[in-house]
């Protein structure tokens, strides 16, 4: 696994959206969706508002494996569930960041989505940006 970079934290976590791609058990690509992504440190965090039983986030559990695109970045990714106590601090990012939106951040920090919770890590090598799937 890689690390992001400074400049692909700063370009996601600015992002308004990002496009995430899980795969098929066959290894081809699904539809992309916009999701909400935060920043926390030197990590990029994605959650589900409909909480564990959403369709992609079941996908990305199933094959934790996909990819994403946001702010002209567009990289491989693992997705790692994490269960270490974050829940609070990306909660705040989620305020932080999408606090316009005082109708939707309650949904997304509530006990079901902090469940579905997932930590976007970096694959070796970057896409170039017109890549993906359609």
């Amino acid at each position: 696994m890689s690390a992001w970079t400074s400049d692909e934290l700063a370009r996601i976590g600015a992002a308004e959206e990002l496009e995430i791609t899980t795969l098929r058990r066959d290894g081809t690509l699904r539809r992309p969706l916009p999701v909400w992504v935060v920043r926390h440190g030197d990590d990029l965090y994605i959650r589900s508002v409909n909480g564990p039983a959403a369709p992609w986030f079941r996908a990305a559990r199933a094959r934790p494996e996909g990819r994403i695109r946001a702010g002209g970045v567009a990289r491989d990714v693992d997705f790692v569930e994490i269960a270490d106590g974050r829940d609070e601090a990306i909660d705040a990012a989620y305020w932080d960041k999408y606090r316009r939106y005082p109708g939707i951040v309650p949904r997304i920090v509530r006990p079901e989505a902090r469940a579905a919770t997932l930590k976007l890590v970096p694959r070796d090598g970057v896409m170039p940006p017109g890549e993906g799937a359609q």
